[in-house]
């Protein structure tokens, strides 16, 4: 004779399983993000070197969170640290990204994520030029790239400022 109670409640745990892998795969951000953005963004992984769209990216414009669609940083503060990815000595606005301590290469690093998305974004080193001395080495895949040009027609004429201290 079957147990209805055992019976009921494995059917609704594997309601319940299913329902949470439904959700997993309907997460927006796997529509908008490719698998490379959302494994960057949303798991920390880390883009290979030398190998991204940003890294040696030479134009005038701001990087956005590419999930927010915050500023993060302006061009005129990267420069080539020899990494293979986007460095940066310094930051559009301090609230916009939150650090904390990160252990997962052996190491304390800082890990660097974005206030507005809670996306990872890269880690913050100190061994990057004056005036700041810091290193903000982030992943491209965490980033959208606006160019000065079209600063205004994306909403974003109040960064053009910042070009003013070139």
């Amino acid at each position: 004779m079957i147990n209805k109670p055992i019976e009921c409640c494995l059917i609704a745990v594997s309601i319940l399983l299913l329902s949470c892998s439904q959700l997993k795969e309907k997460d927006p951000l796997k529509e908008k993000l490719t698998k490379l953005q959302y494994d960057v963004t949303q798991n920390c992984s880390t883009e290979p070197p030398f190998q991204n769209e940003f890294w040696d990216n030479k134009e005038d414009g701001i990087y956005l969170d590419i999930v927010s669609g915050k500023p993060l940083f302006c061009s005129i503060h990267k420069y080539d640290s020899g990494t293979g990815w986007p460095s940066f000595y310094d930051i559009i606005d301090e609230e916009s990204v939150k650090e904390s301590d990160d252990y997962e290469t052996g190491y304390k690093r800082i890990e660097l994520k974005s206030t507005s998305s809670n996306s990872h974004l890269g880690h913050l080193f100190n061994d990057g030029p004056n005036p700041t001395g810091r290193r903000y080495c982030i992943n491209s895949a965490s980033l959208k790239f606006v160019k000065y040009d079209d600063l205004d027609s994306e909403g974003l004429g109040e960064y053009k400022k910042l070009f003013d201290k070139k």
